[in-house]
């Protein structure tokens, strides 16, 4: 973020101390407190309901969420001269969540629980944020991988990474069109329209970095994902990031599923979602649409990286979710 940004901090009422750079942000003291600037790319109207989002989750479950705040003229958010839009958002001195420490993980679990009890508000539901569909996405994933391989399978000159890919892509595709027929299984009929009427939210990114320790207190950040959609979709990315980190292992699992299930337990439809959501090869589509979105002629290392790494945790993975059944 350049030092044009620094120029809109003059569009809002407050003494600004001294700024530092961040991860792609711009950080400042006030009198006030800590504050964050950051470029922000959704739909303005979304912010509106995103404060009254993070405004319910603190005064009705007591938890510690960022806020937006406003310009002079009461907008949240701010064009530069060139119209790209900023936000100026509350910030916290703390540091974030450590993955490698259980409890700490296992508090992050407890929490999580506790914002999903208090991320229900129907007031501001509907068309700036409508419901997401797992189902559709995985339908649009398995388009995708089908589209890869076709191109990968007519292309004449392939690189050593391409050919190790398509000797493994069959069985990642076979198991992604596998789950998307067998998701349907845990879906009641009227659950999205359900989860609409009822204004029932997501973080959209609930994971180690945007979790925030301030002595005794985890304080959530970047609320800016979130989404109306079954609450599993927090808790499917923050075991994800958490199991891969750790070679899914099967007591990390069970000890965060504990954790959040002490707070808001599961119901035998969610516990289906969440091992269908775990069982999806979501890191190998993640590989091959980067590889095909980034300029097919230059493969860097780094891909073939992360596919050695995707495949001796595959077996891992598998182990794990038979502990789920």
């Amino acid at each position: 973020m350049n030092d044009r940004a620094v120029s809109v901090l003059s569009e809002y009422d407050f003494e600004v101390i001294r700024t530092w750079k961040g991860r792609g942000s711009i950080l400042f003291e006030t009198p006030q407190g800590l504050r964050i600037l950051k470029e922000y790319n959704g739909f303005t109207d979304k912010l509106t309901a995103q404060n009254a989002l993070l405004a319910h989750i603190r005064e009705e479950g007591g938890l510690m969420v960022e806020e937006i705040l406003p310009n002079k003229e009461g907008m949240l958010w701010t064009k530069d001269q060139s119209q790209n839009t900023y936000i100026v958002k509350t910030y916290f001195s703390g540091r974030e969540c450590s993955i490698r420490d259980g409890e700490e993980c296992r508090q992050a679990a407890r929490l999580l629980a506790r914002l999903h009890k208090t991320m229900v508000l129907p007031e501001i539901a509907g068309q700036e944020v409508p419901a997401v569909r797992m189902d559709k996405e995985y339908e649009k994933h398995n388009r995708e991988l089908r589209k890869i391989r076709k191109f990968l399978r007519n292309k004449s000159q392939k690189t050593d990474f391409e050919i190790y890919l398509l000797q493994h892509y069959d069985d990642f595709m076979e198991k992604a069109f596998e789950v998307a027929e067998k998701w349907k299984t845990c879906q009641q009929p009227d659950e999205y329209a359900h989860i609409v009427s009822q204004g029932i939210f997501c973080h959209g990114d609930y994971q180690y970095h945007n979790l925030l320790l301030e002595g005794n207190d985890m304080i959530v950040i970047n609320f800016e994902k979130f989404v109306c959609d079954s609450q599993v979709r927090d808790l499917y990315l923050f075991l994800r990031k958490l199991l891969e980190k750790s070679n899914w292992s099967a007591p990390v699992g069970a000890g965060l599923l504990e954790a959040y299930q002490k707070e808001k337990t599961l119901t035998e439809g969610e516990l289906c979602q969440l091992y269908y959501r775990l069982a999806y090869p979501e890191k190998f589509w993640k590989i091959v649409n980067f590889y095909y979105n980034t300029g097919k002629s230059w493969i860097p290392g780094r891909n073939m990286e992360k596919f050695d790494k995707l495949l001796k945790q595959e077996q891992d993975k598998e182990l794990f979710l038979r502990t789920m059944r």
